[in-house]
């Protein structure tokens, strides 16, 4: 009987592993009405899941402000990362079914990697919080690549860090950027309609669910397979 080949699961963290949604907007509405926006709904949902200098940038438009320089955004991005670890700090927000997840695709003989636009401190917490020290082979922040989402450079990094083909990779993701990133990079991928998210907004990738929890290994060697 010949041996599985070695296959990986990619995840993004917020909003995917991490139910973040409502402590990123938070610190973004704080932000924000520091600079004289008062951010909507709209505005943040569009934003979650990019990179912060983007975001920062589109919202001193937004405020009537000067293009900011790089010290500038690097200190705001700072000051907003700063309220949103504070946040989940104090109340770490699970996404319900993430953990035994991990553990299902463990056994299975999956290796895990982590592929987020988020900055490494907030990473290395939202992992510590998820008891999941060890369990990731890899992990990829923000601060590894030049571009982020849509492009593919988070998840190619991964699956390199990995030591695999990105054909031998799924990628499950919360945001249509991330899921357009995961197709530019030749990967199968399941999008998590997670707060913020419709089914809509993601039926680009190869497969959506509403929960975590309903996913097991078969799902993902499914994606492979076809």
């Amino acid at each position: 009987m010949s041996a599985t080949p070695p296959r990986g699961a990619i995840f993004d963290l917020d909003g995917t592993l991490v139910d973040s949604y409502d402590a990123h907007f938070d610190a973004w509405v704080v932000v924000a009405r520091e600079l004289g926006h008062e951010l909507s709904v709209e505005e943040f949902a569009r934003n979650f899941g990019r990179t912060n200098p983007p975001i920062l940038r589109e919202l001193h438009e937004l405020a009537g402000l000067p293009p900011p320089d790089e010290v500038r955004i690097a200190a705001l991005a700072d000051h907003k990362e700063a309220i949103f670890r504070d946040s989940i700090e104090r109340s770490f927000p699970l996404m319900r079914g993430g953990p035994e997840l991990l553990e299902r695709l463990l056994a299975a003989g999956w290796r895990l990697a982590v592929g987020s636009s988020a900055p490494p401190a907030n990473v290395e917490l939202a992992i510590d919080r998820l008891g999941a020290r060890g369990q990731f082979e890899a992990v990829v922040t923000g601060d590894d690549v030049q571009h982020g989402k849509p492009d593919p450079e988070v998840f190619l990094l991964a699956a390199a860090r990995l030591g695999l083909e990105p054909a031998c990779c799924v990628v499950v993701e919360d945001a249509p950027a991330g899921i357009e990133a995961a197709r530019r990079a030749g990967m199968a991928s399941i999008g998590l309609a997670s707060k913020g998210r419709t089914r809509e907004e993601l039926r680009q990738a190869s497969l959506v669910v509403e929960s975590l929890a309903v996913l097991g290994a078969a799902d993902f060697e499914g994606l492979l397979a076809s």
